[in-house]
């Protein structure tokens, strides 16, 4: 697509959505599968983050050690599916401070409406994580993005299983400084705005809910 978004094409990212793709992969496994995705997915999201050094021992000698800089990282979770994403990063950077964006779109105009928001402190001194599995017509993903940006956040990038290219579109507009790491750019939204050909319903399918 651009630099904006990064496809994660790796052999074992591209076989885990395909099981999870499949209609008649079970709860659990879309569970384990999404954990173990995301964890990869953080792999790729995380790529640039700034490093400082700090002098340690080891059993041989001191050295300067590579460490991260700055404050620890916020992860924003999109709910109520973002927070199949949570586990497989938090793995990756148990330090993480975590947030919660509570929005559900409006089935009639399709916008995001919300109704709840709680995030980490000092934004504006943390890169700022904010998942959701799909980035479908992007309205609910640019909102979430503008709230944190609200709250002061300088640094955000944005994580998603799957995009539609009306999602990117979308955040392309709204959000052209925030960089999208995916595992795959799907063909369309149907009418319900649902991703095609897409999973389903991410949340349903983690949950077991209809």
């Amino acid at each position: 697509m651009d630099e904006q978004v990064t496809v994660v094409d790796h052999p074992l990212v591209q076989h885990k959505l395909t099981l999870m793709r499949a209609k008649d992969t079970s709860t659990a496994s879309f569970r384990q599968l999404l954990r173990e995705i995301s964890l990869l997915l953080a792999y790729e999201v995380t790529r640039g983050l700034d490093l400082t050094t700090k002098r340690i021992d080891t059993p041989l000698c001191e050295m300067e050690a590579p460490i991260l800089e700055g404050k620890k990282l916020a992860l924003i979770s999109i709910l109520r599916a973002g927070n199949g994403l949570l586990d497989g990063i938090l793995e990756l950077i148990p330090a993480a401070r975590v947030g919660f964006v509570g929005l559900y779109r409006d089935p009639e105009t399709l916008q995001p409406v919300q109704y709840y928001c709680k995030v980490p402190s000092e934004l504006e001194d943390r890169t700022v994580i904010v998942v959701d599995p799909m980035l479908a017509t992007g309205n609910s993903s640019a909102a979430a993005v503008q709230l944190m940006k609200d709250q002061g956040a300088k640094n955000i990038r944005f994580l998603c299983l799957l995009a539609a290219p009306e999602g990117v579109a979308r955040m392309r507009e709204a959000h052209p400084d925030v960089p999208i790491v995916t595992a795959s750019i799907d063909d369309h939204l149907n009418d319900h705005g649902y991703i095609v050909p897409g999973l389903g319903d991410a949340g349903d399918r983690m949950f077991g809910t209809k």
